[in-house]
């Protein structure tokens, strides 16, 4: 398939946090757009941009060029995509699976294999930069598989951010967990840092300001600093999720002999704020986890 012959029709499976704002950029750029998710209600809020929900996976995959999997984890994606029914069997021989879901490295190649074993072309491109890179169209695209399935997905991408091809199938699964591992540990840093300013004396938003621009400024320092500052955790990612990603990692890390000691404590830390009730906050509010700890 060539840039000449790019699909027209896209489905979403999946209308989340992250996945409605992709189906609405999509639909915006012009595709036709089908859409569905596990609770129907949060893909009906996108029938007024002109997306199309369907009540089955397999009605929403059946006329689709391209299928687009945003969903929560690895096992939802197995039964969502695999089996009777699911969207690999009523997929076009001639379509393209692209799973931008948080999975597995095995995962990732795993569904590839069932893909490829009826025709199907797939890549592995989960995203970073969260609901606000969604809605802006400014995504981190990490996208593991063949090259020329990746070169003519270009339009496809092209509305939601930047895209790079690292690898065969499972890279960008991979890339994702490295992703995630900096994203973490930088979060819990961030909560470290503002926890010992106001602890001290200073005022965390005014630390905040004064340290933007300098070496510890970064996205998520800017972001999620900010989210700690103001106390609001509504989510954006949730930290069930997020533990979920540093959890997968360090199997991975295991699985190969590497020991990582940092992302270990991190984890530890997003483990315990998801035990103490907070799973589905921001993972930002892992600041609230460093004062429940410190004021024991």
């Amino acid at each position: 398939m060539n840039a000449a012959e790019i699909q027209e029709t896209v489905a979403v499976l999946g209308t989340g946090i992250m996945g409605a704002p992709i189906a609405m950029r999509l639909a915006n750029a012009g595709f036709k757009v089908t859409a569905w998710n596990r609770s129907p209600d949060k893909a009906e809020v996108l029938r007024p941009h002109g997306i199309v929900p369907m009540s089955s996976v397999a009605d929403a995959v059946r006329d689709a060029n391209v299928v687009i999997c945003m969903l929560s984890s690895g096992p939802v994606c197995e039964t969502v995509l695999g089996g009777k029914g699911g969207a690999i069997a009523s997929m076009r021989p001639d379509a393209t699976l692209v799973v931008m879901s948080s999975i597995p490295v095995e995962t990732a190649i795993a569904i590839a294999g069932d893909a490829e074993g009826r025709g199907i072309a797939c890549l592995d491109a989960p995203v970073s930069g969260g609901e606000l890179g969604a809605k802006e169209g400014r995504l981190a695209i990490m996208a593991g598989g063949a090259a020329y399935v990746f070169d003519g997905l270009a339009p496809i991408f092209a509305p939601l951010g930047r895209v790079t091809h690292v690898g065969p199938s499972g890279s960008g699964a991979l890339t994702k967990l490295a992703n995630q591992l900096i994203v973490a540990s930088t979060i819990c840093a961030v909560a470290e840092a503002l926890t010992l300013a106001e602890v001290g004396g200073a005022d965390p938003a005014r630390v905040r300001e004064a340290l933007l621009g300098g070496f510890a400024d970064s996205t998520v320092f800017r972001q999620h600093g900010l989210r700690m500052v103001e106390g609001n955790f509504t989510p954006g990612g949730p930290a069930k999720y997020q533990v979920k990603d540093t959890s997968t990692a360090l199997r991975f890390a295991r699985s190969h002999g590497l020991k990582l000691p940092v992302g270990e404590e991190v984890d530890r830390l997003f483990q315990a704020m998801v035990d103490h009730g907070n799973g589905d906050l921001d993972h930002s509010g892992v600041i609230l986890e460093l004062k429940r700890m410190n004021s024991a």
